[in-house]
């Protein structure tokens, strides 16, 4: 069980009450201090026998400090505005920090012969189990953003008990249901948002043929209008999934949140844009004692940038992250 999750509610800035507003801004606000003087070491982990990711390792002088696993959205990677901001505030508490990117991302292509996907939350038990045998780092978080936020919720529901070095996990705005949440973002009123993904997705296929010449039939790009297209050619198939449909109901981590048995804090908005609030199965989640349901009437998608406020930046879903995974 949680204690005292919350210390400060989020009320949003004056002028960013709308989501686009909330959304955008925080992507684009410039924070040029974030870990300036935190160390960042580049290192892979072998994921299985094809594929490893790359990881950004910020170290405490003490390598045995607890950590914490930082796991990207949707096209992002280690360098995100939240991925900076969040390992910034936690390495300055003492914690060793691995912004994680998936497969393929941040220039990765070559070191796996797949694409990511939401499912692949493997990948992300198999960081914690190397940072706990090999590192001997014995008490891990866990915290993602958008599909990340899915990612992280799925690994916890299906370790159970089994992983001793993991403490809890945070989700941001996940897409713990992605059927309802792609529909979303196809919508006119998500054009810019929906294009700018579909743009990113497809030069990601160009940059694989690239580096695995034969495997991957980029003439079919021409025809992928949506993502839904996208993962229909492309994401499905690669994954083992029969069909995009097919894919949106396996990977989502709603089937697997009831048997979450680490603290879990999972923090969205009413009026995310693209991750629908009918989407969350809030009588069900609220049965798991495991997990702290945050919800906010605005912030939009990973954006909650809030009043300025004495005790802390504007930042405010950062600043729950930290303070949750301080109260071990």
């Amino acid at each position: 069980m949680l204690t005292n999750p919350v210390s400060l509610p989020f009320t949003p800035q004056p002028w960013l009450t709308n989501p686009h507003l909330q959304t955008l801004v925080s992507r684009f606000r410039r924070r040029p201090h974030l870990l300036a003087d935190a160390p960042g070491e580049e290192r892979l982990f072998r994921v299985d026998p094809q594929s490893q990711i790359k990881g950004v390792c910020s170290w405490q002088p003490d390598r045995q400090a607890p950590g914490l696993i930082l796991v990207h959205g949707l096209e992002g990677c280690h360098d995100s505005p939240y991925m900076r901001g969040i390992a910034h505030k936690a390495w300055y508490a003492g914690f060793n920090v691995v912004r994680l990117n998936q497969r393929n991302c941040a220039g990765t292509e070559h070191l796996t012969p797949t694409l990511y996907n939401a499912g692949l939350s493997r990948d992300i038990r198999a960081v914690v189990d190397e940072l706990v045998g090999k590192d001997g780092i014995q008490a891990i978080w866990v915290a993602g953003y958008s599909m990340g936020g899915n990612l992280v919720l799925k690994m916890a529901g299906e370790t159970g008990e089994t992983c001793p070095g993991l403490r809890g996990v945070a989700a941001v705005c996940p897409n713990v249901h992605p059927a309802p949440c792609v529909a979303a973002l196809e919508q006119r009123r998500n054009y810019i948002y929906h294009q700018y993904f579909l743009r990113k997705l497809k030069a990601r296929v160009e940059r694989k043929a690239k580096c695995f010449p034969g495997e991957w039939d980029v003439s079919l790009l021409n025809s992928v209008r949506t993502v839904t297209q996208f993962d229909d050619v492309y994401t499905a198939p690669d994954g083992g999934y029969r069909n995009a449909a097919d894919y949106y109901e396996r990977s989502g981590a709603r089937h697997v949140l009831e048997s979450i048995r680490v603290p879990t804090l999972l923090i969205t908005a009413e009026d995310d844009p693209f991750i629908p609030f009918t989407s969350f199965d809030f009588p069900r989640i609220r049965r798991n004692p495991c997990i702290q349901v945050i919800t906010t009437a605005e912030g939009g998608h990973c954006g909650f940038l809030q009043r300025a406020h004495t005790n802390e930046d504007e930042r405010w879903a950062e600043n729950r992250i930290i303070e949750f995974i301080q109260q071990d």
